[in-house]
């Protein structure tokens, strides 16, 4: 099975050693995405805000490989403070409709460059 690398400059450039996504046949398995301006490749302020920044991110690396969200199959979100996890779902609420993609919330002690919020997706593309 072939992989393709997935790359949107309207997206956060990877700031390590990985690429913003994979494809391997149907399945896109997407990076973590924290909430870095893809211009800037500064953090947002505000909670709310970054979590806004993160969908878009993962929105515009989805597209570049072909799919929306309604391709997602599963979500994982790792927080900061799970106290933020309601703000999360209203948020989420905004970018999805039913069915729902399979989730996961985990309260995690730190996030890279000091995010509150980050999330990766497994896309399935027809």
């Amino acid at each position: 099975m072939s992989k393709t690398i997935i790359n949107s400059d309207k997206a956060p450039a990877a700031i390590g050693t990985y690429s913003q996504a994979i494809k391997a046949g149907n399945t896109v398995y997407m990076s973590g995405q924290i909430p870095l301006d893809p211009q800037t490749m500064e953090l947002v302020e505000g909670f709310e805000a970054q979590t806004v920044q993160v969908f878009e991110n993962l929105k515009a690396v989805a597209e570049a490989a072909g799919g929306s969200f309604k391709d997602i199959v599963k979500l994982n979100i790792f927080l900061t403070d799970l106290s933020h996890f309601a703000k999360v779902n209203e948020v989420m609420g905004r970018y999805f409709e039913q069915p729902y993609p399979a989730r996961a919330a985990i309260g995690v002690a730190a996030l890279p460059r000091g995010a509150a919020v980050e999330m990766d997706a497994i896309l399935v593309i027809d």
